[in-house]
């Protein structure tokens, strides 16, 4: 199906998931909806189009809020669907009783920006080592790097 149709077709049955909907390039569309609206969305994107391949979980800092992008994809067209969440309570629902390998996604989100994804079923860290400090989230706009002090074998 092609881009234009499934749009059409999403606006007619979907309408209520889904806050806005268009095309962005061939063979490309954006649509944005609630966090509360996200599976629903999801499950009907699967079961109708057959958009079972989840390609990654962006998220991006806007400031105010986080912003969450899932890419999903079929033979004929990719689905980018966002929410937003905001930075005083990032929450965002785990896709995972849809699509199983989102975890590793979802653990990244958590692991960089500090986003709390609800019902993760392996809430483990991903990409930072166990003794990370607690609150540092390294894809966040406010956050500080500071170097560690060196340690010289030796004493010197």
């Amino acid at each position: 199906m092609n881009p234009e149709a499934m749009l059409e077709k999403i606006n007619a049955e979907a309408g209520d998931k889904v806050q806005e909907a268009a095309i962005s390039a061939p063979r490309r569309i954006q649509l944005k909806a609630q966090p509360r609206q996200l599976k629903p969305l999801l499950a009907y994107l699967k079961e109708t189009f057959g958009l079972a391949h989840l390609g990654t979980i962006s998220g991006v800092d806007l400031g105010e809020n986080f912003e969450v992008i899932y890419h999903l994809s079929n033979a004929d067209s990719t689905v980018n669907v966002r929410i937003l969440t905001p930075r005083r309570d990032p929450k965002i629902p785990s896709v995972c009783p849809l699509i199983p390998g989102a975890v590793l996604y979802e653990r990244e989100l958590q692991d960089m920006f500090g986003l709390v994804v609800e019902d993760i079923p392996d809430p483990r860290r991903l990409l930072l080592c166990d003794d990370w400090p607690e609150g540092q989230y390294p894809l966040r706009k406010d956050w500080k790097f500071e170097r560690p002090a060196e340690i010289i074998p030796g004493g010197k």
